[in-house]
């Protein structure tokens, strides 16, 4: 089975690589092959994926292009994760949304929005080639905002694009483990967009386990996001939110974080990845033992404002393993070979959230097997939240229109319309401060 790898100079393909050395059984992934503009970054993690096979008998054979349709032409499955105009662009991102006051994060936002708006034509465009050269084949969307994305893509590959997260998996699994029971025994009730969901129960052995946990503040005070949103509010709100909604729940406190920072994420990223790709090519170096090190660091300052604005100290050692390639792989083989399995994926709505159309992606448990992911009906959301999901889709529904006319006005609009954003002048703003530094936005006119 081939995979193609988009954006397969990234810094976290290592991972998806190591999850395919564990992979045994028939019908598994033999060949990878990677895809990205930078050939110089596909060299670098090429270096790695060969130090992590030395140790592995019968490795998936790993080539590299940087020509697009070369790369899809006979996949099986296509991952996708590009980043459109690099960390620079994410660091820009940030930087034109804290000067006017609002979040420039990259999927939340002004700085999601922005990231959308020139990844949409590029995301379009890969869809379109794989629906010609690659009919055939299963894609797994990491590119984000992975929601929006996938939506995106879904109008040329309809079901056949299925958009994955790691950060629903990292919920469920610290609750469950909290709560003392088992993450692969447990049903974990959770609902929403990408980046944007709620874990409303977690069911072992047919009995709901969460009431036990939002009655326990020194449970509630054990874990990631009981330390970033209180005890209190998790009561309140009967539900555990996906950590991405302390951007909304606490706007002013992290946007406050950010602009204190010494630097934003963005920028934290693009520097420590320029100095791994420079030292990779090294001499004497151990690529993988440098990437090692590197993706420490990497995960234990992720979300780090939020936390210092929460008081919330460092993140636990069992929360910076990722997870988003164990769900890649779970994935696949579910469809390959019809392993059946669940999984909480962005997927189209269908019937299961009433308030939105049934093309509307939204992220959701799904039953997964050989013909593709199936969303679970879900009881219906809480006002408050179903408000919030409906307002951010009707965001992410501006920037698709956006990217398909080129119209300034509508991405005003899109940028207007959030939630974070405060004032249609803000928005006029960030529209010409995006496309002073971007050139992926000059068609927007």
């Amino acid at each position: 089975m081939r995979l193609t790898i988009l954006g397969g100079g990234g810094f976290r393909v290592p991972l998806v690589y190591g999850a395919l050395l564990t992979d045994r059984g028939e019908g598994r992934v033999t060949e990878v092959v990677l895809h990205d503009l930078d050939a110089g970054r596909l060299h670098a993690v090429a270096r790695v994926l060969a130090d992590q096979a030395s140790a592995t008998g019968d490795a998936p054979r790993v080539t590299a292009t940087t020509d697009l349709d070369e790369a899809l032409r006979g996949a099986d499955f296509v991952f996708s994760a590009i980043r459109v105009g690099g960390l620079e662009g994410r660091a820009d991102d940030e930087r034109v949304a804290l000067a006017e006051g609002v979040l420039g994060q990259e999927t939340v936002g002004a700085g999601g929005i922005a990231y959308g708006l020139r990844t949409v034509p590029v995301a379009v465009d890969i869809a379109r080639r794989v629906a010609r050269l690659a009919p055939d084949a299963w894609v797994i969307n990491f590119t984000n905002p992975a929601g929006l994305v996938t939506e995106a893509m879904s109008r040329h590959l309809g079901d056949r694009v299925i958009g994955i997260c790691d950060s629903p998996v990292g919920l469920g699994r610290r609750i469950a483990r909290v709560l003392g029971a088992d993450p692969k025994q447990a049903w974990i009730d959770y609902v929403g967009l990408n980046h944007l969901g709620w874990v409303r129960g977690l069911r072992v052995a047919g009995r709901d386990e969460l009431p036990r946990l939002l009655a326990d503040p020194a449970l509630l005070g054990s874990f990631e996001e009981g330390k970033l949103f209180g005890a209190d509010w998790l009561r309140s709100l009967g539900a555990i939110p996906n950590e991405y909604l302390h951007y909304y729940y606490f706007n002013r406190e992290a946007v406050h974080s950010y602009q204190q920072a010494e630097r934003t994420r963005g920028a934290f990223l693009r520097d420590q990845q320029a100095r791994f790709y420079a030292e990779v090519g090294n001499r004497g170096t151990s690529a993988l033992e440098l990437w090692d090190r590197t993706r420490a660091e990497r995960e234990a300052t992720y979300m780090a404002e939020n936390r210092e604005s929460a008081g919330a100290g460092e993140r636990d050692a069992d929360d910076l393993s990722g997870g988003y390639e164990k769900v890649a792989l779970a994935l696949m083989r579910a469809i390959a070979r019809d392993e059946r399995t669940t999984l909480i994926l962005n997927v189209r709505n269908r019937h299961t959230l009433a308030a939105l159309d049934p093309d509307a992606v939204i992220e959701v448990p799904c039953l997964v097997d050989a013909s593709g992911a199936h969303p679970v009906a879900v009881d219906p959301l809480p006002g408050h939240a179903i408000g919030l999901v409906c307002s951010v889709k009707a965001v992410e529904r501006e920037v698709l229109a956006a990217a398909e006319s080129g119209s300034r006005a509508t991405a005003v609009k899109a940028f207007a319309l959030h939630p974070l954003v405060d004032s249609v002048n803000v928005a006029r703003r960030l529209v010409e401060g995006y496309r002073a530094v971007h050139p992926g936005l000059d068609y927007l006119k």
